[in-house]
């Protein structure tokens, strides 16, 4: 890896884990001095607070400190992956480790910071809600189906 990509795939890695950061503070901050958080954007866009003890989009959810220091333990290892796969990777696939690399570093953070993930964006049509989810989430999305939506390009050229 060139100091150039290094400095690049940093600075993707840094402004994720910053948006992420900047965002959760802002909501804690509102949960703080209003005792809650229940925003209603529009029809479909409400901003709640949830405390998210599992994985992404509040799979998984426990409470039993064993269970979960097993599940962040499993997400170190798997950002140590990550990181791995930056390291041996070319091109656009890069950014797209970096993209989730950050946003798995935010979330990572909230579980060892407060011992759950903080996740606040309510997505919902017709009454049907999504997972609520937060900025980290995004990124780590839309990494994950960016690399296999182009693996499935790749797969159909052969």
């Amino acid at each position: 890896m060139t100091k150039k990509q290094f400095i690049l795939n940093f600075l993707i890695i840094f402004l994720i884990f910053f948006l992420d950061r900047i965002s959760k503070i802002y909501i804690l901050n509102i949960a703080e001095t209003e005792g809650i958080v229940d925003i209603s954007l529009n029809s479909f866009l409400n901003i709640i607070l949830i405390w998210n003890t599992g994985i992404g989009f509040g799979l998984f959810q426990l409470e039993q400190n064993v269970i979960y220091n097993i599940i962040t333990i499993l997400i170190i290892l798997i950002n140590i992956l990550i990181i791995y796969m930056l390291l041996n990777s070319k091109g656009f696939h890069k950014i797209l480790f970096s993209m989730i690399l950050g946003g798995s570093l935010g979330n990572l953070f909230d579980r060892i910071y407060y011992s759950a993930v903080p996740d606040f964006i309510d997505l919902n049509y017709n009454g049907y809600h999504w997972f609520v989810f937060n900025v980290a989430d995004i990124f780590i999305t839309i990494g994950i189906f960016t690399l296999i939506f182009i693996e499935l390009l790749k797969k159909n050229e052969k």
